[in-house]
C-alpha cells in the first residue's frame, strides 16, 4: 500500500498530480470507498459526515471524478460479513480516510478489522485528510479541549514510520502554529511533519517525500 498523506485533501495541482500517479492511471478508470468515521463524535458530525460523502466539505477529496465511490463506516463493519467488506476493499483503487477525532478513528480502524487488512493492500492508494493521516503513524500525539489532558500521546497503526501534524499555522487552528506544533513533536519518538493544508506527504514502498505548495517542517525527535 501506498500513501497520500493531507492535512485538507486535495487543494492544488500537485497534490493532485501526486494523486494520479500514485493510482497509475486516470481518476476517472478509478474505484473508491471513503471512511467518515472519524468525524462521527463531533458535534454536528453526521452532517460533517455527509458533506464529505457529497463532495460539499472544504477538503477535495470525493468530488474528484472517482469512477465508483462507496461509503465504509467503519463502526458497521463488526456487524456485517466480513467477506463481503473484505472484498469491497479489496477491490478498491483508493481509500479516502477522512479526518476528525484521530484516537477514535484508531479505535475504530483496530475493531473493524480494517487495521489488519490494510498492510496486505498492495495495489491500493490510502488517501488520509488530517485525522485519517494521522493515524497512519506508529504514535501521534493530539490536542484536546480536556483541561486535563490537553496533549494526548497515542499508538498509531505503524503503517509509516513518522507522526504527522496537520493545518500547521491555519487561522482556524490556534493550537497548531509552528511553535506549539514544535512543544508537541518534542513528546512524540519519531520524526514529525507538520503541514500546512497545501502540503502533503507521499509514501512509496516506505519513503516519504513532500509535496507542497505551501508550508511545512520536520521535528525530529
Amino acid at each position: 500500500m501506498n500513501y497520500l498523506l493531507t492535512s485538507a485533501g486535495i487543494k492544488n495541482p500537485s497534490i493532485h498530480a501526486a494523486l494520479v500517479d500514485l493510482l497509475g492511471k486516470p481518476i476517472a478508470e478509478c474505484s473508491a470507498l471513503c471512511i467518515p468515521t472519524g468525524v462521527l463524535p463531533f458535534p454536528g458530525g453526521p452532517q460533517m459526515a455527509y458533506r464529505f460523502i457529497s463532495g460539499a466539505a472544504s477538503s477535495p477529496l470525493t468530488e474528484l471524478g472517482w469512477k465508483s465511490l462507496g461509503v465504509l463506516d467503519l463502526t458497521a463493519l463488526p456487524s456485517i460479513e466480513q467477506a463481503y467488506w473484505t472484498a469491497a476493499v479489496q477491490e478498491a483503487d483508493a481509500l479516502l480516510v477522512y479526518g476528525g477525532d484521530v484516537v477514535y478513528l484508531t479505535r475504530w480502524m483496530r475493531e473493524s478489522g480494517l487495521a489488519d487488512l490494510l498492510p496486505s493492500l498492495r495495489d491500493t492508494v490510502y488517501v488520509g485528510i488530517s485525522a485519517g493521516s494521522m493515524v497512519t503513524a506508529r504514535i501521534f500525539g493530539e490536542t484536546y479541549d480536556d483541561p486535563q489532558t490537553p496533549f494526548v500521546v497515542n499508538q498509531g497503526l505503524g503503517l509509516v514510520d513518522f507522526a504527522l501534524l496537520p493545518h500547521l499555522d491555519h487561522a482556524d487552528h490556534p493550537e497548531s502554529t509552528t511553535a506549539n506544533a514544535a512543544h508537541m513533536a518534542a513528546a512524540v519518538p519519531v520524526p514529525t511533519y507538520g503541514i500546512d493544508d497545501q502540503t502533503a506527504i507521499r509514501v512509496v514502498d516506505g519513503r516519504a517525500e513532500v509535496i507542497s505548495e505551501g508550508h511545512w517542517t520536520v521535528f525530529r525527535p
